[in-house]
């Protein structure tokens, strides 16, 4: 992608795909349908929009899997949250509750939970398994 390249997100309240030019994503933009800012905040993924936000976002998508009756799921989800504020604009982060979406997750080959799936054009690049703090969440991201 060039520098001056759009790039498509999706956003974290409506879930409707935006594009934007690129050398504007440090102007705070916000959703075109709804007004919700766009970037650093984590989406909500479910089986009606998860694959058509993979096949248009133009970013990596980072999928947290997780559940609510799991401790270390919970545990993470600050930490999630502010990794996906420090990437804004580079990585996409989206959460997917394993037991609202037992397909997606199967479908992914999740067996454990919470489990972060790094994709880059619908692809599965890495994964890993386990909670993890902010900093660390940050450096897998960046690692790939």
């Amino acid at each position: 992608m060039a520098a001056m390249d759009p790039i498509v997100v999706p956003c974290p309240g409506c879930r409707a795909l935006n594009r934007l030019p690129a050398d504007r994503i440090g102007d705070r933009p916000v959703c075109s349908t709804c007004r919700t800012p766009l970037l650093g905040a984590p989406v909500e993924l479910g089986a009606a929009d998860f694959d058509r936000v993979l096949a248009h976002c133009t970013l990596p998508v980072v999928v947290d899997f997780w559940a609510g009756w799991c401790g270390p799921c919970q545990a993470m989800a600050p930490n999630f949250a502010a990794a996906a504020q420090d990437l804004a604009g580079r990585a996409v982060f989206a959460k997917v509750d394993t037991e609202a979406e037992p397909t997606l997750a199967a479908r992914h080959d999740v067996r454990s939970i919470p489990c972060l799936v790094l994709l880059r054009g619908g692809h599965e690049v890495r994964r890993t398994a386990g909670a993890m703090p902010r900093a660390q969440i940050v450096r897998w991201v960046q690692g790939a």
